[in-house]
């Protein structure tokens, strides 16, 4: 397989099925797993270590964790940890949250750009093993190291990727992080503004736009049936637009017709309630920011997110057999 290619896991299969599926990707030749952790469902380090303990080559990815609700000594532990299970596999994604979902848990997400700024440079150091002492405006430690016990002591190879959506977010990864995980639910043609944004952040810091990753999610539908294949993307869009209106923005998709989704969707949204606001999603807009449909329709689509930037599709099964997908694209 000449494309990377990389497999995102959500909430919507059984954990267990999970392990299945990892295992299944990498005897196909897929690069990477990497583990969502969104709304208040499945936490993503519980299934990255469960996959990095059942599989030998595959790297493992957080897609991605959020910078405020763990403290910066428990993240480095935490992902030091990971890559004592599977060295050299660990990725660490990491983003910035969303309202309403923050405020909710009692988190002011005052500063994004500086609270993600600190967190990066401190995890980054401490993994390298060195003792830090840094006061900043939301990241304070006092003499710390990585204590290994048992285990590796030389600095760890653990990426640092951030989900950036906004623009100087986006430019701010390009100046300090390993990589960037591109968003999904957009055109492939988003990326040529986020690209230039991450190549005026690279020069910041004396790089190109070569040294910075950068993987993509990619919502893929996959079905022998075009039409099965839509609908199954028509009800996670129609979730997805009310509950992360980011994203939404992001897509170019009218504010009144999120509205509208929102005013039927409760949270989190009922089965019944997706189904009957599914309608205002048109499958114009599916087909412009997923890859659905039959196997052909969706290898075509994902092509279009690599020749404008992407690295490495990550590719987020809505729906169907997860293992026809696997198939679809090892053959890439």
């Amino acid at each position: 397989m000449n494309q990377r290619m990389a497999l995102y896991l959500q909430d919507s299969h059984d954990l267990r099925d999970g392990l299945d599926y990892v295992k299944y990707a990498e005897q196909r030749g897929f690069e990477a797993v990497w583990q969502a952790e969104s709304r208040l469902v499945r936490d993503a380090i519980v299934p990255m270590a469960a996959y990095a303990a059942v599989t030998e080559k595959i790297k493992v990815g957080s897609g991605v964790i959020n910078n405020w609700t763990r403290n910066i000594g428990l993240l480095a532990a935490t992902f030091l940890t990971l890559d004592d299970l599977a060295p050299n596999r660990i990725i660490c994604g990491i983003g910035a949250w969303w309202d309403p979902l923050a405020k909710n848990v009692g988190i002011n997400r005052a500063r994004p750009l500086t609270a993600m700024k600190e967190t990066v440079q401190i995890m980054k150091r401490l993994l390298n093993m060195e003792r830090v002492t840094f006061h900043g405006e939301f990241v304070h430690v006092d003499g710390i190291e990585l204590d290994v016990v048992h285990g590796r002591r030389e600095p760890r190879n653990v990426p640092i990727m951030i989900g950036a959506t906004g623009d100087q977010m986006m430019e701010m990864t390009g100046e300090i992080a390993d990589g960037v995980v591109l968003n999904y639910c957009v055109e492939p043609e988003y990326n040529h503004k986020a690209l230039e944004l991450l190549v005026a952040g690279a020069k910041k810091s004396g790089r190109t736009i070569d040294e910075i990753d950068r993987p993509q999610l990619v919502v893929c539908s996959v079905d022998l049936d075009h039409d099965k294949a839509i609908d199954t993307t028509r009800e996670l869009l129609t979730q997805y637009l009310a509950q992360q209106p980011h994203i939404a923005k992001a897509s170019g998709v009218s504010m009144d017709v999120v509205a509208e989704i929102q005013s039927i969707l409760g949270w989190p949204a009922t089965h019944e309630q997706i189904k009957k606001a599914k309608h205002l999603v048109p499958e114009e807009l599916i087909l412009r920011i997923t890859a659905s449909g039959t196997p052909d329709e969706a290898r075509a689509k994902v092509n279009e997110y690599i020749k404008n930037g992407c690295t490495c599709p990550i590719l987020y099964p809505v729906g169907g057999e997860v293992k026809l997908l696997v198939d679809t694209f090892a053959q890439m």
